[in-house]
């Protein structure tokens, strides 16, 4: 039977261990620490420090071990763990006992010599010591492992510190973004910020967050897409463009899907939906090769390999081999809707042509593209941003790219006729006037910067969130988000139902995370 005293008691015991400190004219909370090596150095380098007088600094994570005379324990920083090695006969008694006072939890910095002990574990042998943060909430029980998904989620700062393999998902992802930037960098790409709050939220077909600025006395929206405003850099001039930064889609919570996410997109002049092809089959194996030193993910039960060349299958082969239905035969919403329903989609009343198509591609061929796979040629009612086919006006120059079962990639050869971007702007400004609030309100202001001229473009929207799945082999985009947003909890800690409405569970597909 367990002898921990709660939670609540174990803060009682701490405020008091705390007063006890600034009884004794210690301020627990000093403002710095002079820091000589972290802990992994000299874990690595123990040969060449090894008796030398070294300062380390972090947390205290457990494994501690009173014998007296004698206290064993572990400090963690940044970088690792390494051992304290605390005696009388060096700290003297006195300071043993203050020694002793410090918790699980508590921020210490020492200073002592770097040694092995008996065991031969690298430990720093304490000569001075101080408190740099008095812990007053103790540490999850079971500091090594914390298992509550919810606790996980709600409090990611004691998932980091009690997962190790958590704070090396997120190193992995911060990695990850760095290689995709400089990779980017060197091709002369120039990275640009653009408004997150928008007039009009464009570039994207999503339902978004509304806002109020004051100062304006204006409604706007937090942007869905990056698209529009980089499109105005390429008419600026910027012939190669890109931005990782936040959206804001105000949809349903995923596996693979949440509200709040990360993209990469980029444009590039004089190009088109096959060069943009080439550039990710080359850029996600060297961001791979970078991070992880392999272009080969083990991602679930499923060995995932990077290395190009990856193949190029026309969307509506691959709807037909899976469903029996060829959307470009069937050129009635009707018709096509009648035969997604007999191939098994649970079809709704109502369902646009473009929604129907859309519903076959994610639940009959989505899952089933594992290994790294572009989706080419889809109807013109998907993509109102992208240009038509050259030999086929009904479809777009657009792809997809799919790797473990999921979308992580769009891309286009960008419409850049601004009177057949008019008709595509009014035929979803109809769709919306129908009841769509997804369908791309009209932009006057992008049409009219499209009128000065766009060169031939093509342009790419990446998935960060889901590419960190991958890179990571997590399931869920939730463990790959530091902090993801969750229901409000209940009096009893039950989570409350979504405030809004209409948000179901799936989320919309896309690389929108």
């Amino acid at each position: 039977m367990s002898t921990t005293p709660p939670p609540e008691d174990q803060r009682e015991v701490r405020r008091a261990k705390l007063a006890r400190w600034r009884a004794a004219g210690v301020n627990p909370y000093p403002y710095r620490f002079v820091r000589t090596h972290e802990a992994a150095t000299l874990q690595a380098q123990f040969d060449a420090l090894a008796g030398q007088e070294v300062a380390v600094a972090g947390r205290l994570v457990g494994g501690r071990r009173d014998m007296g005379k004698v206290v064993f324990v572990h400090l963690q920083d940044g970088s690792g763990r390494i051992q304290l090695f605390a005696r009388a006969n060096v700290l003297g008694p006195e300071q043993l006992d203050w020694f002793k006072e410090l918790d699980t939890g508590d921020f210490v910095g020492a200073r002592g010599t770097l040694m092995k002990t008996r065991t031969g574990e690298v430990s720093v042998e304490v000569r001075e010591f101080e408190l740099l943060a008095k812990g007053l909430r103790p540490l999850p029980e079971k500091w090594h492992g914390l298992t509550d998904e919810e606790k996980r989620f709600r409090q990611r700062y004691l998932d980091l510190i009690s997962n190790p393999a958590v704070r090396e998902t997120f190193l992995i992802r911060s990695h990850m973004i760095q290689a995709i930037r400089a990779w980017l960098t060197a091709r002369g790409f120039v990275e640009v910020e653009t408004p997150v709050l928008q007039p009009i939220p464009g570039g994207g077909a999503a339902r978004p967050f509304v806002t109020y600025y004051n100062a304006l006395d204006r409604t706007l929206y937090l942007r869905i897409a990056l698209e529009l405003y980089l499109k105005r850099c390429v008419i600026g001039g910027f012939e190669r463009v890109f931005e990782i930064g936040r959206n804001f889609r105000n949809e349903g919570l995923s596996r693979k899907h949440n509200p709040e996410f990360t993209m990469m997109e980029l444009y590039q002049a004089y190009a088109d939906y096959h060069d943009i092809m080439a550039l990710v089959e080359q850029l996600i194996p060297a961001v791979a090769a970078e991070v992880l030193g392999t272009t080969t993910l083990q991602y679930g039960e499923h060995r995932i390999e990077l290395a190009p060349p990856w193949p190029r299958v026309p969307l509506r082969e691959a709807i037909r081999a899976r469903t029996g239905v060829d959307f470009v035969a069937l050129t009635d919403a009707a018709t096509l809707r009648a035969a997604a329903r007999a191939a098994g989609l649970a079809v709704e009343p109502g369902w646009s042509r473009g929604k129907v198509i859309d519903e076959l591609l994610s639940v009959f061929v989505e899952p089933t593209l594992i290994q790294p796979t572009f989706l080419i040629d889809y109807p013109v009612e998907l993509s109102p941003l992208a240009k038509r086919k050259r030999d086929d006006p009904t479809l777009v120059e657009r792809f997809e790219c799919f790797i473990g079962g999921m979308e992580v990639g769009n891309a286009f050869s960008e419409l850049n006729d601004p009177l057949d971007q008019r008709e595509r702007f009014e035929a979803q400004a109809r769709a919306r006037a129908a009841g769509d609030e997804e369908a791309q309100p009209m932009d006057e202001d992008f049409l009219e910067a499209l009128e000065y001229g766009m060169p031939p473009t093509g342009g790419l929207g990446l998935g960060i969130d889901r590419l960190a799945m991958l890179f990571t082999n997590q399931q869920s985009i939730r463990e790959v988000i530091l902090f993801p947003q969750l229901r409000t909890l209940g009096p009893a800690g039950a989570e409350r139902s979504p405030a809004v409405p209409g948000v179901d569970a799936r989320g919309a597909r896309g690389a929108d995370g």
